[in-house]
C-alpha cells in the first residue's frame, strides 16, 4: 500500500511526525512516501529532524510576500506532477492549512484516495480562523476517509453527511507527539529558565492568529502588560512569530520590561518543555489547547470561538478572546485561587491516550485493501 504524506507546516509535521513512524514500522503493508510543501521551511525543518524524517519530495514553495493565491497554485501545480508520477493508494493530510486543503483537492482530481487526519473540528464560522475553517470543510467533502480526534469531531461529520463506516475517533495525534518528545530528553534545561527569578510563575504566551491582527493584538498585549505590573511573581515567556503584524506591537508594547521575555520562536522539543515548566497558558494556538491538558496546563483562548470545544466543555480551557479586562480578570483570577486554578489543571485530557496513530495505522490497513 503506497501512502504519500502531504504536509507544510510545523504543527502538521508535529502531528503526523508519530503516524509517518508508525506507519514505516509496518513495512509488510505499507510504503511510505513523503512529500513536503514548505509552506513554513524553517519552522518545518526543525520538526523533520527533530523526529529524524528524511522527505522524499520537497516542492519549496515558500516565497516573501506570498498570498493565499500564490501558495494555492504553486502546491497544485506541483502536486500534479508528483502525483502522476508517484501514484500513491492514499493521500494523507492533516488538519486545516492551505497545504493540507490544496493537496486534497490534486488528489481528489485524480481519483486517489484522501485520508484527513484531525477531522471534523468545526467553529461553524467561515471566517474564525481564516482560512482554517473553510479549509477543513473542505477537506472533509473530498475525504475518504476521516480520523476524527473526538467523539464531537465525529459528531460534526456525521451531521455533514459523512458515512460512519469512513470515520473512525482515534483520538489526536498531537498527544502521540507529546509523548515521544518528552521521552527524547526528559530534562532538558534551556537558557530561558535561567533568566526566570526564582520561584516566579511562568505565564506562556503565543499569539499569532491572522485575525488578531491590529487592535485584538494590541488589546492582548496591553493585558500582558498590566499583568505584569500588577503581579509581582509572574513572568511572561512569549515566543514572537516573526510576522511584521505580531512582532512591531509585541516589541512596542512588552519590549523593556525585565519580567517579559520576547524570544525567537522555538524548536518544538525545547518548546514542549516549555509548556511543561509554565504555571499557565494563554494562546490563540490550536494545538496547544490539545498539548496543555495532557501536561495539566491550564490554556486561556485568546479567541473568541474555537474549534475544540471539548477543552472549554471539560474544562481544561476557557475562552477570554481578545478583551484586555476579561484577559487580565481570568489570569488573575487563577493566579490568586488554587481552587479555580485546579479545577482546571487537574480535569482529564479530552483529546486522547496517545494511541491515535496506532488506531490509524489499524484502519488503514484494514479498509485500504478493497
Amino acid at each position: 500500500m503506497k501512502i504519500l504524506f502531504a504536509f507544510g507546516t510545523r504543527p502538521e509535521a508535529i502531528k503526523l511526525a508519530p503516524v509517518i513512524k508508525e506507519l514505516q514500522k509496518d513495512k509488510r503493508n505499507f510504503k511510505v512516501e513523503i512529500c513536503i510543501t514548505a509552506q513554513h521551511r524553517h519552522m518545518l525543518d526543525q520538526v523533520l529532524d527533530i523526529f529524524n524524517i528524511r522527505p522524499d519530495f520537497d516542492l519549496d514553495i515558500m516565497k516573501q510576500g506570498q498570498t493565499l493565491f500564490d501558495v494555492n497554485i504553486r502546491i497544485l501545480r506541483g502536486l500534479e506532477t508528483l502525483l502522476q508520477r508517484q501514484k500513491p493508494d492514499v493521500i494523507v493530510v492533516q488538519g486545516d492549512t492551505t497545504t493540507a486543503f490544496v493537496s486534497a483537492l490534486a488528489a481528489f482530481y485524480l481519483k486517489i484516495k484522501i485520508a484527513h487526519v484531525e477531522a471534523g473540528l468545526r467553529t461553524y464560522d467561515k471566517f474564525a480562523p481564516f482560512p482554517e475553517e473553510m479549509n477543513r470543510r473542505l477537506i472533509t467533502h473530498l475525504a475518504d476517509f476521516h480520523f476524527a480526534p473526538t467523539k464531537r469531531a465525529k459528531e460534526n461529520l456525521l451531521k455533514e453527511g459523512i458515512n460512519e463506516k469512513q470515520v473512525i475517533v482515534t483520538g489526536n495525534t498531537v498527544i502521540d507527539a507529546l509523548h515521544l518528545a518528552l521521552k527524547m530528553n526528559p530534562e532538558l534545561d534551556l537558557p530561558i529558565f535561567h533568566k526566570v527569578k526564582a520561584g516566579n510563575k511562568i505565564i506562556l504566551v503565543t499569539a499569532h492568529r491572522r485575525e488578531s491582527f491590529g487592535q485584538p493584538f494590541k488589546n492582548i498585549c496591553l493585558a500582558l502588560k498590566n499583568i505584569v505590573r500588577r503581579n509581582k511573581n509572574i513572568e511572561i515567556v512569549y515566543p514572537v512569530h516573526p510576522n511584521p503584524n505580531i512582532k512591531l506591537p509585541a516589541y512596542d508594547i512588552l519590549g523593556n520590561n525585565e519580567r517579559v521575555h520576547l524570544i525567537a520562536p522555538m524548536d518544538y522539543l525545547p518548546f514542549v518543555h516549555l509548556i511543561n515548566k509554565a504555571y499557565l497558558i494563554l494562546t490563540d494556538s490550536g494545538g496547544i489547547q490539545e498539548e496543555a491538558p495532557a501536561l495539566g496546563k491550564p490554556v486561556l483562548v485568546l479567541r473568541d470561538k474555537t474549534e475544540r470545544p471539548e477543552a472549554v466543555e471539560t474544562g481544561t480551557a476557557r475562552l477570554v478572546g481578545t478583551n484586555t479586562k476579561k484577559i487580565i480578570v481570568t489570569t488573575e483570577l487563577l493566579l490568586a485561587s488554587k481552587h479555580e486554578y485546579n479545577k482546571m489543571a487537574m480535569v482529564k485530557n479530552p483529546f486522547g491516550d496517545g494511541k491515535a496513530s496506532l488506531r490509524i495505522k489499524q484502519f488503514l490497513r484494514a479498509r485500504t485493501k478493497g
